[in-house]
């Protein structure tokens, strides 16, 4: 609580400069001294755990394209995309790479922040041209100058900033926070545990922990130069693979790692499925599932349902409304289509293709546009006659010949 505390009180003050380092460094009580790991978003994703969390929601909603909508007549119709969002960072950046770049610093700061570059000559809500190029930038490079709990100067790189200047998207947040808050800064102590007993484990069997083994003289007490003499000796022959002549009164004795090695394996599972809590990942996804727990669903869609619905989907649904308020203009709004996370196996989806045109919901030739195909020809519907039957004709009345 009293960590909660310095960060808020950071940014109640007037002309304070915070930067998201310093907000990971307020919102925990780091320890002094030792060899143990820093923790800062950097050296967070060097766990697997991390790095797992990190990379599965990028992969997932970089992959959904984005699309662009207005209503007409009350229906939802799609219309052609701004620049922004199909090479949001120019020639070279493409809308994917964008969106996973920006996706791992929300995920593990909180915050995403880029430059706008370049202006569309459409006017936004702030009557100032719609952002049409933004330049992402390193997190470390950020910091914010705020008064409460609104920014009024960027520095990047040394550089002010106008918050106008600026794209800025949060996750996370707390109200009266001018920035969103990081899941690495509250799972510091967890990540922190398990890259020291990562550290740990390099150093034993490196030998860094403890001594690899020992030699020792069974006859008579050995001086320091004496024991130098015989440890420079013993190791000039064991580097080479030569051998190793004395008499019978040394013995040579390998120290075992003797603490209970399943235990700290135990543990460090147990440091996984803590990990994937706080990035929001179900700990089965990453291969970090601990011993004993098992869930099992009725198919890979539903899986991906339930990841959506409970973990991804708000994060999805947040950076649909900064899209659509600070890309695009009124009356047009952002979707991310995750229709390609729901994507089912061939057979439950050709059910229920099969469904949706026999209750009349699907036309035939929707339902090949679906798999990018054109629509039946008159050919293929002969022989679609052919091999099934004729097509039933359809009844008109006698008297004026119209279809009834």
């Amino acid at each position: 609580m009293r960590a909660w505390t310095r960060v808020r009180n950071a940014f109640t003050r007037s002309a304070q400069i915070t930067s998201p380092e310093d907000l990971l460094a307020a919102s925990r009580d780091r320890r002094m001294g030792g060899g143990g790991v820093h923790v800062t978003p950097d050296t967070a994703m060097r766990h697997s755990a991390v790095w797992a969390c990190l990379r599965l929601r990028a992969d997932l909603v970089s992959m959904m394209p984005v699309d662009v909508y207005r209503k007409v007549n009350g229906i939802q119709v799609e219309v052609a995309k701004p620049p922004v969002l199909v090479m949001p960072g120019g020639a070279r950046v493409g809308i994917k790479e964008w969106m996973y770049s920006s996706q791992v610093d929300l995920d593990r700061s909180g915050n995403v922040f880029g430059i706008i570059t370049e202006r569309s000559g459409v006017i936004g809500p702030d009557g100032r041209g719609l952002p049409a190029r933004i330049d992402l930038v390193a997190l470390s490079d950020v910091t914010v100058r705020a008064t409460g709990s609104e920014i009024t100067k960027y520095v990047i790189g040394g550089t002010e900033y106008d918050p106008w200047d600026v794209w800025h998207e949060k996750q996370y947040t707390v109200a009266g926070m001018p920035l969103g808050l990081s899941p690495v800064a509250y799972a510091a102590w967890t990540i922190e545990e398990s890259l020291n007993a990562q550290q740990f484990a390099r150093d034993w069997f490196a030998g860094g922990a403890v001594p690899m083994a020992e030699l020792k003289n069974t006859a008579k007490t050995i001086d320091k130069p004496a024991a130098k003499i015989a440890k420079d000796e013993f190791r000039a022959a064991v580097s080479t693979g030569d051998l190793f002549v004395h008499g019978n009164d040394w013995e040579y004795k390998p120290i075992q790692a003797v603490a209970s090695q399943s235990a700290f394996i135990e543990a460090r599972q147990f440091g996984l499925s803590d990990i994937a809590r706080y990035f929001g990942c179900p700990g089965d996804m990453i291969d970090a599932a601990v011993a004993g727990s098992s869930i099992t669903y009725a198919s890979m869609t539903q899986r991906n349902l339930q990841f959506l619905i409970m973990h991804l989907g708000p994060a999805v649904g947040r950076r649909e409304d900064a899209f659509t308020r600070n890309l695009t203009p009124g009356p047009r709004f952002v979707k991310l289509n995750t229709d390609a996370l729901l994507r089912m196996d061939p057979e439950a989806r050709a059910r229920t293709i099969a469904s949706q045109i026999t209750s009349r919901t699907l036309t035939p030739s929707e339902a090949r546009a679906i798999d990018d195909r054109p629509p039946l020809t008159e050919e293929q519907y002969a022989e679609f006659d052919r091999l099934f039957g004729a097509r039933a004709a359809t009844p008109t009345t006698a008297a004026t010949g119209v279809p009834s």
